[in-house]
């Protein structure tokens, strides 16, 4: 289970922490890993894998593949006070100091977008998200990035990042890339169980009909090898379609879907148990098992605790390897119990509100994305202690990671397939002066079919931190008004976020105008409307 207790948190150093041989020695291990074993690694790409899981120090063992990335974060005592100047505080109070401050930050790799698709839906509405709902991570890989691809399986490592008017105070980028998705003959075949909410919440427009409609055109896209079942849940779950092979059966598949109707309420949980029965009854070997789940996720009857419908989900994953894409639907969506059905179930989650989403989601990613190129994958960035004064990382607030449980392949991490990006993105303070290495980012992954560990990992300069923020690379600012925007809905005002850098909405917003233009990007202008719409609702 991911570790979700540290929240938010900046992460701040003192010299005085280091004290002693035993001090010493941690201090000179992290700045030898960070610069001597990382040498030759460019400021934008990855330098070195390995594939047997084994990783180095100083002195330390050293995989075949060379050095895989900075070692684990040493023990420290817990709740040790923060003195001295390199131990202040922000003067922002709704944010936590972490108690126990190290060099590392690790996390579980993310690629749901639902939080910002629900937030557009509420500002189209003329409200302002509720600020639990918005995930800073799920805004920024919203947008489409131009990261090097990797060659084979696995991932680039992207690392780059700019100066922003904050003295000292830097965006630093992490970018994660999988290969293109192959073609549609080159990948595995689908067993596909779709559980589809039809209670009367779902005769709302824009909620079963725009599911009905993506599932009728992907139907006669996915292909003849591909499996398809159809689960219904309202008060009772009902199985209307087992698992069926396409071929010569798509108009079972047709005629189960024009028969979906919404009916009284939502036992979501009897329809995740009904789902997997179905799913594990239909299990396809050398297939993709997927259950997709299509709901506005407000369980009102039978099963309403998470807990106890997250555990069946949790078992059929581990046992079968059957993982879960949650779709959001509705104006009024059960966001937080979609999203932890999701990661227990080794998936993640989107939202749909009109019909470009719901075909976009259907029609092309979920055909194009049904292959797995990566189990379990965590990522971890090591901060150089002689150049790095104090940062943070935005977001990922219930997806960190312990330290040392980075290369712990027992724990879990996030599964992410073919022609997906990931970005994660750091509030980063430079200490005055500072030139050298700043930074090394792992990433560390599970050979979906063999579950051989494998990593990857990048480097970053200081050097390449003398451009600011806002001409900086097109898609660099993309991901700065995004984090932005998030961080501000976050606060619900129009004073802007609590990121060093920050602009009011209204600034930002023009912005996001200027990139829009310099991207032709129609996600970007619809990014620019969305901001423009918070700030008259803060202004």
């Amino acid at each position: 289970m991911r570790n979700d207790h540290i929240r938010r948190a900046w992460r701040t150093t003192s010299p005085g922490r280091a004290a002693g041989p035993r001090g010493a020695r941690v201090l000179l291990g992290l700045a030898l890993a960070g610069g001597l074993l990382l040498t030759g690694c460019s400021a934008s790409d990855g330098g070195h894998s390995s594939a047997d899981g084994a990783y180095g120090s100083a002195g330390g063992a050293r995989g075949s593949g060379g050095y895989a990335g900075p070692p684990p974060a040493p023990d420290r005592t817990p709740g040790t006070a923060q003195g001295g100047p390199d131990g202040e505080q922000t003067d922002d109070a709704r944010r936590e100091i972490a108690p126990s401050p190290d060099y590392l930050s690790t996390f579980a790799l993310d690629v749901d977008t639902a939080s910002y698709g629900y937030a557009r839906r509420s500002l189209a509405d003329g409200r302002l998200p509720d600020p639990a709902t918005v995930r800073p991570e799920e805004f920024v890989n919203s947008f489409r990035q131009d990261y090097r691809r990797p060659d084979g399986n696995g991932f680039s490592v992207t690392v780059d990042g700019a100066r922003t008017r904050d003295e000292d105070w830097s965006l630093v980028r992490v970018g994660l890339a999988t290969r293109t998705a192959a073609p549609d003959g080159e990948r595995p075949p689908a067993a596909l169980t779709f559980v589809i909410d039809v209670s009367g919440s779902m005769g709302e427009p824009g909620r079963l009909d725009l599911a009905k409609d993506s599932l009728g055109v992907m139907t006669d896209r996915l292909r003849d090898d591909d499996s398809v079942a159809l689960v219904t849940f309202s008060d009772e779950a009902e199985t209307v379609l087992p698992m069926t092979r396409l071929g010569h059966h798509r108009d079972r598949v047709h005629a189960a879907v024009d028969r979906l109707g919404p009916t009284e309420s939502t036992n979501l949980g009897a329809g995740v148990r009904a789902g997997y029965d179905t799913a594990v009854e239909g299990l396809r070997r050398g297939a993709t098992n997927r259950v997709v789940l299509i709901s506005d996720a407000l369980a009102n009857t039978g099963e309403t605790d998470a807990d106890t419908i997250l555990e069946r989900i949790s078992g059929a994953r581990r046992e079968h390897g059957i993982t879960l894409f949650g779709v959001g639907v509705g104006s009024e969506y059960g966001d937080a119990l979609m999203e932890r059905l999701a990661d227990r179930g080794d998936g993640h989650t989107t939202y749909v509100s009109n019909d470009e989403d719901a075909r976009k989601v259907f029609c092309e990613q979920l055909p194009e994305n049904i292959d797995l190129t990566a189990r379990d994958a965590k990522a971890q960035v090591a901060f150089d202690p002689a150049t790095v004064r104090q940062f943070r990382l935005i977001g990922y607030d219930d997806r960190q990671v312990a330290d040392q449980d980075f290369r712990d392949d027992r724990v879990d991490g996030g599964e992410i397939g073919p022609g997906h990006t990931v970005t994660a993105l750091y509030a980063v303070r430079t200490r005055p002066g500072a030139s050298g290495h700043l930074a090394t980012a792992s990433v560390r992954w599970l050979d979906p079919r063999t579950r051989a560990p494998h990593e990857e990992s990048g480097a970053l300069e200081t050097g390449s931190l003398h451009g600011e923020l806002w001409t900086s690379a097109p898609r660099l600012q993309v991901d700065a008004v995004a984090a932005y925007f998030a961080d501000a809905l976050r606060t619900g005002d129009d004073r802007g976020s609590g990121l060093p850098g920050a602009l009011p909405l209204s600034a930002l917003a023009g912005r996001a105008r200027t990139v829009a233009s310099a991207t032709e990007d129609g996600a970007v202008r619809d990014l620019a409307d969305s901001v423009e719409r918070a700030s008259r609702l803060t202004g």
